[in-house]
């Protein structure tokens, strides 16, 4: 369900709050994305796997048949792994939800909307407790007033 647009000017909100009050915790947690942290699993899984080969070989060569079956757990470990991996960056690529340009180098998601046009913001009125408060309202008034 997408972000309403007062969500997600609350959500900005919260955002510069939090990039004011401690810069350095808002650059740890723009940090690596899906996609990188899934092309590193790969890349890892891919020289865990040639090192699993070299000691699949070495078990065939000396002919010492655990070494030779601990390489090729090494091997299929490995590539299951890497297709994980692969499955998650490509998980990650599609499923990446678009971002708004933020002053601070902050990202805002855009609520999961795909296509659509944005309304024009209303100003801000009252405190955030109070637009919260009012949010509230509204939706209880709008589902019958009971639960």
């Amino acid at each position: 369900m997408p972000l309403s647009e007062e969500e997600l000017r609350l959500l900005e909100q919260m955002e510069r709050a939090l990039v004011e009050e401690d810069p350095k915790f808002a650059s740890t947690l723009r940090g690596t994305t899906l996609r990188r942290s899934a092309r590193r699993r790969a890349i890892v899984a891919g020289v865990v796997f040639v090192i699993g080969i070299v000691v699949l070989m070495t078990g065939a060569i000396t002919s010492i048949i655990p070494v030779g079956i601990v390489g090729f757990v090494i091997m299929l470990a490995s590539a299951t792994v890497s297709l994980t991996a692969i499955r998650g960056q490509a998980a990650a690529a599609a499923a990446e939800p678009r971002q708004t340009g933020h002053p601070s180098g902050f990202a805002v998601i855009d609520g999961g909307r795909s296509g659509r046009t944005k309304r024009q913001r209303r100003p801000s009125n009252g405190t955030f407790m109070e637009r919260v408060e009012e949010r509230w309202r509204r939706r209880r008034d709008q589902n019958g007033g009971g639960y």
